[in-house]
């Protein structure tokens, strides 16, 4: 059947932010001198998850939230986006020409939260601790690469690379690269519990009821060097069971800003009705949802079976009806507002296709009903996620080609199950590591992929991955990411749905807001202030 191309804007970089409403009112927090955050991000110990703030083990926005305020990386990428610059180093470069080396300067005074410098070898003791526990659970992929750690001086430190990375700088950004005092934690194992220690621009500090955290606080740390500017002195992280009270607390002014996870209709109707004491902040949207399958589960190990479900799925549907104006069809794992993004999906299968996806699956002899069922996590995304699985059930279902259920877990248990390969067929949300299409492509589809799924395709993995990293110029590396993007939409190892605004809700006395989210949806704590930014 031939299929006409869906074409969208695609914008190179970062999108500004947009201010979507604002008041002129008092706002206090009602805790003394420290802004107060409130989100809806669960911080729990289990058997199952019992090192939720170890760099190693650490791979969802909401625990890269608290490492990034009090973890030091070599690197960052600046406020409004562009190549990383140094944080922890006071220089880096690539020292050849094949990017296969990369040399760093550590900052002069570096020190951790008990007085003891932070050297070379600290840093090399940090990624190699994350390589040696290899954790399925965690961003070790980000550092794979690595091959050999050089510490030629207490003061320098030298990564040898197994093929050229020009994405290199950004990994070394990343939480999982955070700097950790060897006094604290085991070179081979995981550390148990909420206690962080680092050189970041905060001290942290939880308190707990039972296993879970209900206050995370952040003070500044006097003795943090480094290239961020501190707009504040103290920052209160409250956690809720759901943004309706979350919304509540921030009304009362028990908070003074929430963004993770404000609900599709909270978000509406204060762009729609604002308040005068409250701003609500629009951010670039560089979020993705998607359906990921294993590819080895008998029920969906057929290609056919996964295309037809690419066949069926409504992505407008899902969009308008459950998240209204705060997200947008997605057919790419790359969004449409990142260089190198092409409607891979839709070039392919068009819009919703009942003839499609039978025919698809009769040439490949399937027996339908196709039976499975949908997984996703009931608290990691807010609540429209029910919603949203509700909607693809009745979309496969009501084709008659398939016979779907829904179950939902709590993400403390939702990923260390999806990890183990529970699940033949589950539902994800995605941000960036750092702002690149190859955070997008790499986690998903790479050797050491975050998912651990099995479907491994060569030519990806042993081709056009490393071929986009050699591009230093990443505009470059654009003909091997859509090559990417056609075969997933062939193979359908995972089906992109739809992709999110982001959005920052604060007392309008809070100023920094706009530049508070960075793209991997995490708040930037140093950013807030009250009165003027600059």
């Amino acid at each position: 059947m031939k299929r006409k191309s869906l074409v969208l804007p695609v914008v190179a970089g970062l999108l500004a932010p947009v201010l979507v409403a604002c008041g002129g009112s008092d706002g206090s927090s009602g805790s003394g001198d420290a802004i107060v955050v409130g989100t809806t991000d669960q911080f729990t110990t289990t058997k199952e998850s019992p090192a939720p703030l170890d760099p190693a083990f650490a791979y969802d926005t909401g625990s890269w939230n608290i490492l990034r305020q009090s973890l030091q990386t070599l690197m960052q990428v600046p406020r409004g986006g562009g190549a990383p610059v140094p944080e922890a180093a006071s220089n880096c470069r690539f020292s050849d020409n094949q990017n296969e080396s990369y040399r760093c300067e550590l900052r002069d005074g570096l020190k951790f939260p008990g007085g003891a410098d932070i050297t070379s070898q600290d840093v090399k003791f940090s990624i190699e601790r994350v390589l040696d526990i290899n954790s399925e659970a965690g961003a070790v992929g980000l550092l794979a690469n690595i091959d050999t750690i050089e510490t030629p001086s207490d003061a320098e430190v030298i990564f040898h690379l197994k093929t050229p990375d020009a994405t290199f700088p950004y990994k070394l950004s990343t939480p999982i690269a955070g700097i950790v005092d060897p006094e604290s934690y085991d070179g081979k194992k995981l550390r148990d519990g909420f206690e962080v220690n680092g050189s970041g621009p905060y001290n942290f500090k939880a308190e707990m009821k039972g296993d879970r955290i209900v206050k995370a606080v952040f003070t500044k740390n006097d003795s943090y060097k480094g290239d961020l500017k501190l707009r504040n002195t103290k920052v209160e992280l409250r956690s809720y069971p759901d943004a309706a009270a979350m919304g509540k607390a921030l009304d009362s002014g028990e908070i003074d800003v929430m963004s993770r996870t404000m609900s599709p209709e909270q978000i509406e109707k204060m762009a729609a009705q604002p308040k005068d004491s409250i701003a609500l902040t629009e951010m670039p949207g560089l979020e993705i949802r998607y359906l990921a399958f294993d590819t080895d589960e008998p029920a969906v190990k057929e290609k056919a079976v996964r295309q037809a479900v690419a066949a069926l799925v409504d992505r407008g549907q899902i969009a308008s009806e459950v998240y209204g104006s705060t997200a947008e069809p997605l057919y790419s794992l790359i969004p449409a507002t990142v260089t190198a993004h092409t409607n891979s999906f839709f070039n392919k299968y068009g819009e919703p296709d009942r003839a499609e996806a039978q025919r698809l699956l009769e040439e490949a002899g399937v027996q339908t009903p196709v039976k499975f069922t949908l997984n996703y996590t009931t608290d990691h995304y807010g609540e429209a996620t029910a919603k949203e699985f509700e909607t693809l059930k009745k979309q496969l279902n009501s084709s008659g080609l398939f016979d779907v259920d829904t179950k939902g877990a709590e993400w403390s248990k939702f990923r260390p199950a999806q990890t183990r390969g529970d699940y033949a067929v589950y539902g994800m949300g995605w941000f960036p590591d750092f702002p690149d299409p190859d955070s997008y492509i790499a986690p998903f589809l790479d050797a050491d992929n975050f998912l651990n799924a099995p479907y491994a395709n060569k030519k990806v993995i042993g081709n056009l991955i490393p071929q986009s990293r050699r591009e230093a110029e990443r505009s470059a590396a654009a003909k091997s990411f859509v090559e990417i993007q056609d075969i997933v939409a062939e193979d359908v190892p995972v089906l992109p749905l739809w992709q999110g605004k982001q959005y920052v809700a604060a007392a309008d006395d809070i100023s920094g807001v706009e530049w508070a989210l960075n793209p991997s949806g995490e708040l930037l704590f140093w950013e807030l202030g009250t009165g003027s930014a600059v």
